[in-house]
């Protein structure tokens, strides 16, 4: 007998990398080995030397083909078995690795938006639906679409042991949101790129194509973002760390805007929820600042806090590695430890 293995990774794609899969037919018990792909097919290599490398880093079981069948998240490497260029994973690695012994933790807000015939689904033909209002976490098929593909994805994420915490309708039609963690920076970023890849994988079984575009329909209506919480041991423990962090981010502002997905200006406008790209802030329950403090976090003196700037196109490894070296930096200086 044999089970299959879905090699999955993150191609070399600009601005905006692109899931790629393969199926990898394996004995029973056999361990998964490193295998390898057409790099020039992907924007990660030259015809001319076009090999390069899968070594797998995470695997769960493949909830779509059932049985002993896995999927297997790979970073690439080139054939000196080096991290590829395209491959941020390693460098979160090396930071995560860093700042361990401060038990840093992410919650990541993935928000999406179905669409079909080249409109969002809900949108009618040639028009708009009515605005704004009734969409957010709605119910009724005149406010809510796509319900049975999101619930199908639920229970595959479910099904795959992924640390998905939650599900909800968004403020645009046709527009989802689900929520990965609280896990660590690694672990997060390497289970929201399994829960993307099920979640393309299953539209596609219904026809519906699902897109992280940041911005999807122009004009009066919410863009879709990855608002990604944040915490570590200290911030769990006392107000005096929250207060830090916010204040950290807020040295790196543009550092982190410019690496926290394509086309953020279309989206950080100040209007639908953001705080404009160019400006930084944070306060207490604010959803138009950068940075929000939850309620309930100022009323405890301790907890987490919320960025509220990275896109849904966001590469999750890269903005975990930002917020970890930035806030754990200033955390470390401060002593808050």
């Amino acid at each position: 007998m044999s089970y299959k293995a879905e090699y999955i990774w993150i191609d070399g794609t600009e601005p905006t990398a692109r899931l790629r899969s393969k199926t990898k037919i394996l004995p029973d018990g056999a361990e998964l080995p490193i295998w390898g792909f057409d790099g020039s097919s992907t924007n990660q290599a030259a015809g001319h030397s076009s090999d390069c490398v899968l070594k797998p880093v995470f695997t769960c079981p493949d909830p779509i083909r059932g049985g002993d069948n896995v999927l297997v998240l790979c970073e690439v490497l080139d054939t000196d078995m080096t991290p590829h260029p395209s491959n941020t994973r390693a460098k979160l690695a090396e930071v995560a690795e860093r700042f361990a012994a401060q038990e840093p933790i992410f919650g990541i807000e993935q928000e999406y938006t179905f669409f079909e015939d080249g409109r969002p689904l809900g949108f009618p033909a040639g028009g708009f639906p009515a605005p704004q209002g009734f969409y957010y976490c709605g119910v009724g098929a005149d406010e809510v679409f796509g319900r049975e593909i999101v619930e199908a994805h639920l229970d595959a994420c479910l099904a795959a042991g992924l640390g998905i915490s939650g599900i909800n309708a968004e403020v645009m039609p046709g527009q989802w949101e689900f929520q990965v963690g609280p896990l660590g920076p690694v672990e997060v970023a390497d289970q929201l790129w399994v829960a993307r890849w099920l979640l393309y994988r299953i539209a596609e079984d219904f026809g519906i194509s699902a897109t992280l575009d940041p911005k999807p329909v122009k004009g009066d209506w919410n863009g879709a973002g990855a608002h990604t919480n944040f915490s570590t041991k200290a911030m769990r423990e006392g107000y005096d760390a929250i207060i830090t962090a916010c204040e950290a981010l807020g040295t790196k502002a543009q550092e982190h805007v410019k690496n926290y997905g394509a086309d953020i200006e279309h989206r950080l406008t100040g209007m639908h929820e953001t705080a404009p790209w160019s400006e930084y802030s944070y306060g207490v329950s604010d959803r138009g600042a950068s940075v929000r403090i939850p309620w309930q976090v100022e009323a405890d003196k301790k907890g987490y806090i919320e960025d509220r700037r990275p896109n849904a196109n966001v590469d999750p490894y890269v903005v975990t590695r930002l917020i970890v070296d930035t806030c754990c930096t200033e955390l470390e200086k401060a002593g808050q430890v």
